[in-house]
């Protein structure tokens, strides 16, 4: 088995490592750019840490984990268009630094390159690795329409919202270590519980992000608290309160929701209710209970427990940080 920065130093290298044409510039520089800036790594690692579970060299998973990242980063150039972002890991975005054109080109390309990391592997791995990736590539894009969809309505279910993130964050984590996991051979049931763990722990890490944006810890990061709020977004947060909330306070989140406004005022105010509220608490508490269930699913994994040790530590990792 290799440790977590064990399988760091293998990505890393091959990072290092891939080229792109010299030519055109304007396409391929901005792919080496959003590959250079950093970044978790978490989604390709967790396709080598899926492979190393089930006993297999992780690097033969280099291919799977290097389409999961340049799918991720294909991802982040086209939502920062769609979001008017300025900063990404904080680096100017691709569209900031070049243009929009530039942005939606060379996210393009990235995406092809994605496919074409599956090339090398043979024809009876290679057919349900590209099934798997295509499938989840087509959900994120339906998470991502949803969250946009979302903009526009008054109220949003807990069930819809659960729903829109397992799509546009979960599936990718599900989907890098059940790629992991093919490559190892391991058996279809040991696949889609590996793929489960995934499912789950990503669908509370995203909870756990929009908790965090309100009551994370802004002096030890260095960012400010309550941007969703700010940006007046939809999470778990403001769903959990508008379902728990008195007509009064309900009114007032409402009207909090209407204003654009990044004043310390409104975030103090929206926090105040969703403490009040409950909110608060019961995010709290579909965290621990998503977090629980992909734990539960990786106990019922077919390997011995040592092997799963270096992914209960990261998944603990990624679940008890403070933003």
């Amino acid at each position: 088995m290799h440790t977590f920065n064990d399988l760091k130093a293998i990505l890393d290298k091959s990072l290092h490592q891939a080229e792109f044409p010299a030519e055109p510039n304007q396409l391929y520089d901005p792919l080496r750019y959003i590959l250079g800036i950093g970044g978790k790594r978490i989604r390709p690692l967790l396709a080598l840490m899926s492979c190393d579970l089930f006993n297999e060299d992780p690097k033969k998973a280099l291919g799977a984990a290097m389409a999961v990242e340049y799918f991720h980063n294909f991802s982040l150039i086209h939502d920062d268009i769609m979001d008017q972002a300025d900063v990404r890991r904080g680096q100017e975005t691709v569209h900031k630094k070049w243009n929009e054109n530039v942005g939606i080109l060379s996210g393009d390309a990235l995406l092809v390159k994605a496919y074409q990391q599956l090339d090398d592997y043979p024809a009876e791995l290679f057919k349900p690795l590209t099934q798997l990736f295509s499938m989840t590539a087509i959900e994120v894009c339906e998470g991502q329409q949803y969250d946009v969809d979302f903009e526009d309505l008054n109220e949003v279910s807990k069930e819809d919202y659960i729903e829109m993130i397992r799509l546009k964050t979960a599936v990718l984590l599900g989907a890098s270590l059940k790629m992991g996991a093919l490559v190892a051979k391991a058996s279809e049931k040991d696949a889609e519980l590996i793929y489960k763990f995934g499912i789950d722990l990503g669908i509370a890490f995203q909870l756990q992000d929009d908790y965090l944006d309100s009551f994370g810890d802004a002096e030890h990061f260095g960012k400010r608290i309550g941007g969703d709020i700010i940006n007046n977004k939809k999470t778990i947060l403001f769903i959990e309160a508008l379902k728990q909330s008195n007509s009064e306070q309900k009114d007032q989140l409402m009207k909090l929701y209407r204003l654009r406004d990044d004043s310390r005022q409104k975030i103090d105010e929206v926090k105040s209710i969703f403490e009040d509220s409950g909110a608060k608490t019961e995010t709290l508490s579909l965290i621990e209970y998503y977090t629980s269930r992909a734990f539960d699913t990786l106990d019922q994994i077919s390997v011995k427990s040592q092997n799963k040790q270096e992914l209960k530590s990261l998944a603990s990792y990624l679940m008890n940080r403070s933003i």
